[in-house]
């Protein structure tokens, strides 16, 4: 199906779900409908002739979910691609059937409406058989599920063929998907009402959804929510597409939907509060249906292994988000390009100025500009393969491309053609080097409340204030610097001003501060700074248009971040793979565990306010805006650090932590850290108790003019 049919299909489903089977509440009322009337219902709208169509599937299983009804159209699809005879029974309502994997024996568990089946179909991975199987008898097993799962006894075999295990497997993963698809619909559904609850619930005399708590607690679900979506989305592309990795996407999806789908759930009824827990309300029973459809899933675990166990047994890495074909072009030709810059050394063997001018040459650093201001005039989705290449690649490029999306994009977009002659060429050129004069000592990151002042002198403006954690202000020709320029403005934010400062100003005021990592971040202390008019960008007062159109920018260059940490993922997978027992334990260990929830949340990461800002929004004609993706990227650079830790071992350390010139103060903290590090690792006794310091040794630097000890 194409997106109009897909959804005017989801529509169609919503609106039959609603008539025949109501709510989420009905599993709880006397009027829960007769099983094989609705199945009989579903059937003639031609729910389980679907032809292979995923995504319709997963389009169903999205609306089931939500009301959380458990009808089984994933086993009825799956069952018909495994034995295609069986397709004709299975569309027209005839055959009603379920799957269950190998070793059931007499008697399946854990069976969907169990009073509307006539068969069950046995798959067995090992030999690549199916069996189909009668259902002979059924009995309600009370538990978690509503309605309650059954107990189905099974008669003889009445048809047996073999199909294949690779068939199988790629059955199992599809049932897997479904299930998950669906408890992130009855997930989603409840998040739907806590935001709903949280606007209407009154609390100290105000909406909870003001509170601080309330809305971290409501956007971390969003976020959930958004990243599983997409990587549902992009399975089922893979599997219609046949790509070769498509099993790997699928589980990848279903492993972080299953963990994802947990905590948006229990982060809804957490807003929801008393009201969520009582059955009146369609909580408990989108509760039951998440946690049931979870359960469930492990059943159905393909026989190759999990996620990690393909990834270091076989050799693969993380699959790609495949793009369309103007993006894959592009990349085709950045690879090729930074493939010719590499040295003799190996894949991180690059000289800066050479990679500097190529990508200059090549019109690179503002790819996205007009031709006429250098550019290449290139699209989202091509900014977005270039900025993935170099991280992906360690390309040292990345602060003329931070340069360019920031400075160059805000001076584009409201900047003078003086500024646009004066700023784009040393942009380019990587010789704009800057730092953000945004957080303040009593303001932190909350921009709309920037209390630096600026003020009208004739025909220039004179500035007083103090920045704070301004990083690389030390070495930085200019601050982009954001000010107060009307204290009455309200709302808040409509007194800013940007402007544009050159840091050898008089009256600025450079202050050094090591944090614990040894990285160098300062204070900007700025006394009766004096800059002209032609130093301001954008409007008087428009500085807050100014700051979220960077930030807009911002996002496809911190979507970086997680092909960064994909690329440290594929460096330790190949670290590990060289004693796997050793490091990480057998299949089924805890070491094991641990990792396939960091690969997880790695797959993840680009896609909250990374690939679904920077290519669903162009896709549907829309501006980014969707959720920022920066906590799963926190959650997954957290779980690698933690993973990667049990290899390194603690001595790893030593030689960063100690460099020349470091001094007594120095010396001191690096003391300090080492001997954090050790008492962490002594308490370690499981792979998963694994702590994370505070700062990577990774990121512990030198001292600024000092040298690392050999």
């Amino acid at each position: 199906m194409d997106k109009q049919d897909l959804v005017a299909f989801e529509t169609g489903v919503a609106g039959l779900l609603a008539k025949l089977w109501g709510d989420a509440t009905t599993p709880g009322t006397a009027k829960t409908p007769d099983a094989r009337q609705l199945w009989k219902e579903a059937a003639a709208q031609g729910w389980f002739d679907l032809d292979g169509s995923v995504d319709a599937v997963l389009a169903l299983q999205r609306q089931l979910g939500r009301v959380a009804c458990p009808l089984p159209v994933g086993d009825g699809f799956v069952a018909a691609r495994l034995v295609p005879d069986l397709g004709p029974g299975v569309a027209s309502g005839d055959l009603r059937v379920a799957v269950a994997p190998a070793g059931v024996g007499d008697q399946a568990s854990h069976v969907e409406f169990a009073d509307a089946l006539t068969h069950v179909l046995v798959v067995d991975a090992a030999d690549g058989s199916v069996d189909l199987r009668p259902v002979t008898s059924s009995a309600p097993t009370p538990g978690l599920a509503r309605p309650t799962w059954s107990a189905v006894a099974l008669g003889p075999v009445e048809m047996s063929s073999t199909v294949g295990p690779e068939e199988i497997e790629a059955a199992l993963v599809l049932v897997r998907l479904g299930l998950a698809t669906r408890a992130l619909a009855a997930a989603r559904r409840t998040h739907e009402l806590a935001i709903e609850h949280s606007k209407n619930r009154v609390q100290f005399g105000k909406q909870i959804g003001s509170f601080q708590a309330v809305q971290q607690r409501t956007a971390s679900c969003h976020i959930d929510v958004t990243a599983a979506e997409l990587l549902i989305e992009r399975a089922g592309e893979a599997c219609l597409a046949g790509t070769a990795d498509w099993t790997l996407s699928t589980e990848l999806a279903t492993d972080f939907t299953t963990a994802a789908a947990r905590r948006i759930q229990f982060g809804a009824h957490h807003t929801l509060a008393a009201v969520g827990y009582f059955e009146e309300h369609e909580g408990p029973w989108l509760f039951r249906r998440v946690h049931a459809d979870i359960a469930r899933i492990p059943a159905f675990e393909p026989g190759s292994g999990t996620t990690v166990d393909r990834l270091l047994e076989g050799g693969a890495g993380l699959p790609d988000f495949t793009l369309d074909e103007v993006g894959e072009s592009f990349r085709a030709e950045v690879t090729r390009a930074i493939d010719d810059l590499r040295g003799p050394r190996g894949r991180d063997d690059f000289d800066e100025t050479e990679a500097i001018a190529d990508f200059a040459g090549r019109g690179w650093f503002g790819v996205g500009w007009p031709e006429a201001y250098g550019g290449r005039s290139a699209s989202l989705t091509e900014q977005v393969v270039l900025h993935d290449e170099i991280a992906y690649n360690r390309v040292p490029v990345k602060w003329t491309l931070s340069s360019v999306m920031l400075l160059g994009n805000s001076i584009l977009l409201h900047g003078t053609e003086e500024q646009k002659e004066r700023f784009f060429p040393i942009i380019r050129a990587d010789k704009l080097k800057y730092c953000l004069g945004y957080s303040e000592p009593e303001v932190g990151s909350d921009l709309a409340s920037v209390a630096t002042r600026a003020v009208r002198s004739g025909d220039d403006w004179v500035i007083n204030g103090q920045k704070i954690w301004t990083t690389n202000a030390h070495t930085a020709k200019y601050i982009w610097l954001a000010t107060r320029t009307d204290p009455e403005a309200k709302p808040r934010h409509a007194g800013i001003t940007m402007f544009l400062v050159p840091m050898d100003t008089p009256g600025i005021t450079v202050q050094q501060m090591t944090s614990l990592s040894g990285e160098v971040s300062c204070a900007v202390l700025l006394d009766d700074v004096r800059v002209p008019d032609s130093a301001r960008v954008g409007d008087e007062n428009g500085g807050w248009k100014v700051i979220t159109n960077a930030l807009v920018g911002e996002r496809i260059s911190m979507g970086g971040i997680a092909t960064q940490l994909h690329r440290q993922l594929d460096d330790l997978l190949v670290s590990l793979r060289a004693d796997l027992d050793g490091l990480v334990g057998p299949r089924g260990s805890a070491g094991r565990t641990s990792l396939r929830s960091m690969v997880a949340n790695l797959q993840a990461a680009p896609c909250a306010g990374g690939l679904r800002d920077r290519f669903g929004g162009e896709r549907a004609g829309k501006p980014p805006g969707r959720p920022d993706g920066r906590g799963l990227r926190r959650r997954a650079r957290r779980d690698l650090e933690r993973v990667a830790a049990r290899p390194a071992g603690p001595d790893r350390p030593v030689r960063r932590l100690q460099p020349r010139g470091a001094g007594r103060r120095g010396r001191r903290a690096a003391a300090a850290y080492l001997d954090h590090v050790r008492r962490r690792w002594r308490h370690q006794r499981h792979p998963t108790g694994a702590h994370r310091p505070r700062a990577r040794p990774s990121q512990v630097k030198p001292p600024p003019n000092s040298q690392e000890r050999p």
